[in-house]
């Protein structure tokens, strides 16, 4: 019986290689010819593209634009609380519809591109709303942006990452994002400081010194517009995409979603890993109360808004290159554990804040614990499962992150308007205390089931 195994065996190696293993053999040269120019391209969209939605996206200046236009409106804490939702609402579904319009298909570029620009209007289009209307129209146009935002958003998200998974090896994957987030977090946070003091000032209803027609949030906004524009026009300059050698047969979207449970219920691991992801999504139910919770030490401020946001993106940034260095080490799970311990004492060190200076450790650890959850969680799902059903996990996990997110902002609105921030930062850490229990007991790592293979 080994006799006739060891044979078998030699024939195989001895055969001419299949017409699929050809094809697969010209489509790694083809990601190994073309990675120094895609690696400067995903790193310049990085640094500039995502530079701007980290400023708009950031607990610090859309929290408190909200809660400048619906202060006098009974309930402002709920209804801070509902644009985030509502931004994240559109991102429910868009997510599985974007993984439909593209595991099919061999390029996916130019849906990318069309995604990318769509969320870069509606950041204008805020801009534009925040100089131009007043009053209750005012807060309802930011919201029905905020949505169509959150739709956009959700199928770009896997768009993008689907990008990332084609050109970037696994073995660089960390490395690439955790140079891209520092460099796009150093230009975070020093625009966010300049923002913050020079745009918004002292007195947000005038605006600071260089806030275009005298309103420093919509100049804000408008310069996060351009700032991801330009990293959006850099990627689509440099990009040089391949064709894999097969992909799904195109299929109606309603169909793939009846096979999510099939998905899950065939890999464990994976199955877990969702959950853990949507725990760890839940604790930021209190993320838009950061900055308000800490307006009783630190005023609403400009100045004060910058400097959080400063520490916030600061902490984001630097803790890439150390949650990149355990991802390409000892896989992402255990960056992902990581995340979760710090968001959990980031948080308790907000509660027990007295100071200035404690508040803004507390931002910097929340901004490095977020951080460590977006990388981890984004390129954990990339390893699980054969490469064709890529998609379809991405729109999975993103669902899943979006449903979650429009659900906890708005009871976490509920609560804080009825008891107050604390009881909302409690079910924050507790969540977070799930997803790591299930992280250190039930969740593997999935690049040692490769390796193993």
């Amino acid at each position: 019986m080994d006799t006739a195994e060891t044979v078998e065996r030699i024939e195989a190696e001895l055969a001419p290689p299949t017409d699929l293993e050809l094809a697969e053999a010209d489509y790694e040269r083809f990601v190994e010819k073309n990675l120094p120019r895609n690696f400067a391209g995903h790193f310049m969209h990085g640094m500039l593209g995502m530079t701007g939605f980290r400023i708009f996206n950031a607990p610090t200046f859309l929290p408190a634009y909200l809660h400048l236009i619906t202060r006098a409106m009974p309930g402002s804490d709920f209804l801070v609380s509902l644009g985030v939702a509502l931004q994240q609402l559109g991102s429910v579904v868009s997510p599985v519809v974007g993984a439909a319009q593209v595991e099919h298909r061999k390029k996916v570029l130019p849906v990318s591109m069309l995604m990318g620009t769509l969320m870069r209007v509606q950041v204008a289009a805020i801009a534009l709303c925040a100089w131009l209307l007043h009053g209750p129209i005012l807060v309802f146009a930011i919201m029905g942006f905020l949505l169509l935002l959150g739709v956009f958003q959700g199928a770009q998200g896997v768009a993008f990452q689907m990008l990332l998974a084609k050109v970037i090896p696994t073995r660089l994957r960390g490395r690439l994002q955790a140079l891209r987030n520092i460099a796009g977090g150093q230009v975070s946070a020093g625009v966010a400081w300049l923002a913050g003091t020079y745009l918004i000032g002292k007195n947000p209803l005038v605006g600071g010194q260089f806030a275009l027609f005298h309103n420093g949030y919509a100049t804000t906004f408008a310069l996060s517009a351009v700032l991801t524009t330009l990293g959006l026009s850099l990627l689509a300059m440099l990009m040089r995409e391949p064709e894999p050698p097969t992909v799904r047969p195109r299929a109606r979207t309603w169909d793939r979603m009846r096979e999510f449970p099939a998905l899950l219920v065939a890999d464990r691991g994976y199955m877990f890993f969702m959950i853990a992801q949507t725990c760890a999504t839940a604790g930021r139910i209190a993320v838009p109360f950061y900055v308000l919770f800490a307006r009783h030490i630190m005023p609403l401020t400009g100045a004060n808004i910058g400097l959080e946001s400063l520490f916030l993106l600061e902490g984001d940034s630097l803790s890439n290159l150390v949650w990149g260095f355990i991802g390409d080490r000892f896989g992402f799970r255990a960056s992902f554990i990581g995340s979760m311990a710090l968001w959990i004492v980031a948080t308790a060190v907000l509660l027990m804040a007295g100071s200035p200076m404690l508040i803004l450790i507390a931002f910097a650890g929340l901004g490095a614990a977020q951080a460590g959850f977006q990388m981890s969680s984004q390129t954990m799902v990339l390893e699980f499962g054969a490469r064709q059903d890529m998609p379809m996990r991405l729109g999975l996990s993103q669902t899943a992150q979006g449903l979650m997110n429009t659900i906890g902002p708005i009871v976490g609105g509920v609560i804080a308007w009825l008891a107050g921030y604390r009881p909302v930062f409690f079910l924050s850490m507790g969540f977070e205390a799930i997803a790591l229990v299930l992280l250190l007991t039930v969740v593997d790592e999935p690049r040692y089931r490769r390796r193993a293979a």
